[in-house]
């Protein structure tokens, strides 16, 4: 299966790969644009433009919006991570038109009705709240929040109680025109889909759109430290890391190798010493953040308080074992397991 990558005139990309065996297909728009992205005072402001997406529009409400879709069995999401905000459908291919149209319409004429806002608002209250009661969602941010410390990076994607309460109609709009813009955005597709016939119907729908007013980003520099919180639990979260230098495709790919053969499995060096040699946890991985400017290579794991110390211990020594050298067989099995998920070649058009 090949990606194919067609660019239109005003910078759009619209990336397909076509699985003729299925009988469904995915189509969303990514935007290059996250909680990195955001001012100080708007912390948690991209993660709830997400939110807003399908909430109306001049020519739907919340509700058409969501029972458009569902009513030919469609399922929709979103996501905002640190990068990048995600809108996506799953769809029969006959309906293709309707996710497209969704999708434009929802990027382009939303209305971010007050209402809604006011709604959302304390959705997102409620969401903030379960993850600083979950914590093995909270050690993530408290990781970040160590590596990358007065840095837009370090900041919780989901923003903080006085920042979201604080968000007006005008902060939404203003951020989606200084992000939202066409050379922003990447259109993706896959299963039953025809690329020339998507870039027909998106060129006609987000041809005419212009780029963003202003889509700076600055380098995080890694701080590294440690960030602490105390609860009273069975068990001890931790995630600890290492920057990554990354600067070109394949050093993603090795580092994603590396990731899988130190961590990534049952056959890892992790999951071998760590839980089935020595039981001192549950759930531990190795797993790499990839940034557009760098990135870090890290571990999760989470055990008793009594055995931290041994744990850590465990996982420096593979690490140590790691750098030393490693088999062929090891290369062999990550680099079948990344190639698993990576599969492809990727072809570009210019339109």
């Amino acid at each position: 299966m090949t990606t194919t990558v067609t660019v239109l005139g005003n910078g759009l990309k619209i990336a397909t790969r076509a699985m003729p065996h299925t009988a469904t297909l995915s189509v969303g728009i990514w935007v290059n644009a996250g909680a990195r992205d955001e001012g100080d005072n708007e912390q948690g402001l991209a993660h709830m433009l997400e939110h807003m997406a399908f909430k109306g529009t001049k020519r739907r409400d919340a509700q058409t919006i969501a029972t458009e879709v569902e009513n030919v069995g469609g399922y929709m999401n979103a996501h905002t991570s640190r990068e990048e905000t995600a809108y996506y459908l799953r769809l029969l291919p006959e309906h293709l038109d309707l996710g497209v149209d969704i999708l434009a319409d929802i990027l382009t004429e939303s209305t971010l009705p007050e209402l809604e806002i006011e709604r959302e608002r304390g959705v997102i209250i409620q969401e903030i709240g379960q993850s600083l009661d979950t914590p093995d969602d909270l050690v993530f941010d408290l990781f970040a929040a160590a590596c990358y410390e007065g840095h837009t990076l370090g900041r919780p994607i989901l923003g903080t109680v006085d920042s979201v309460s604080a968000f007006r109609q005008q902060d939404l709009d203003a951020f989606l025109r200084r992000h939202y813009g066409a050379g922003q955005m990447l259109v993706c597709a896959a299963g039953a889909v025809d690329h020339d016939d998507l870039v027909r119907r998106i060129e006609q729908r987000l041809g005419h759109i212009g780029n963003a007013t202003s889509a700076v980003r600055h380098a995080a520099p890694w701080g590294g430290g440690r960030k602490l919180a105390t609860r009273e639990l069975e068990q001890s979260h931790i995630v600890f890391g290492l920057p990554a230098k990354i600067d070109t495709m394949a050093d993603r790919f090795s580092l994603m190798a590396l990731s899988t053969l130190y961590g990534g499995g049952m056959s890892s060096r992790l999951f071998q010493q760590v839980r089935e040699k020595r039981g001192l946890c549950y759930s531990i991985f190795s797993f790499s953040q990839l940034h557009s400017d760098g990135g870090s290579f890290s571990v999760y794991a989470g055990t008793s308080a009594g055995q931290v110390d041994e744990m850590l211990s465990v996982c420096a020594a593979e690490l140590a074992s790691v750098a030393g050298g490693v088999g062929d067989d090891e290369v062999a099995r990550a680099k079948a397991q990344v190639r698993l998920v990576h599969a492809g070649q990727v072809s570009y058009e210019k339109a």
